[in-house]
């Protein structure tokens, strides 16, 4: 059983789509959520205290979703976070890499909260 009072950080460069998930998030019950604009204060963020789940987006400056999601998983501390990436493409080759860097899930843009709590059950296990 997923703990929906767990902490949610939602990492997207675009503050509408960060709003989105965190409303979507919100729909299935999950209220703990933060934010971030990039993947250098998200990786911060994580460092500081605990999240329950990273949603993070794909594309963003200076440091992309997959480099946090290998960041995240190149540190000790933050390796078994359960990390769904969120991106516009569904490019084969997007999808292996972000598999190769140990994604727990995917989804792709756009998305309901339907989806996203599927996608997070799949992770977290029932909600």
């Amino acid at each position: 059983m997923a703990n929906l009072n767990s902490s949610v950080l939602v990492v997207d460069d675009y503050g509408t789509m960060r709003r989105i998930i965190r409303n979507l998030l919100a729909q299935i019950g999950f209220n703990n959520v933060d934010e971030a604009a990039d993947g250098a204060t998200a990786l911060g963020k994580l460092r500081e205290r605990p999240f329950g789940l990273v949603i993070s987006d794909w594309n963003m400056e200076p440091m992309t979703g997959l480099q946090l999601l290998q960041e995240v998983r190149a540190d000790n501390k933050l390796k078994s976070m359960p990390f769904i990436m969120v991106t516009a493409e569904s490019k084969t080759e997007n999808v292996v890499a972000a598999k190769q860097a140990g994604v727990s899930n995917y989804i792709i843009k756009p998305f309901n909260a339907d989806t996203l709590k599927k996608k997070i059950e799949s992770v977290l296990g029932p909600l």
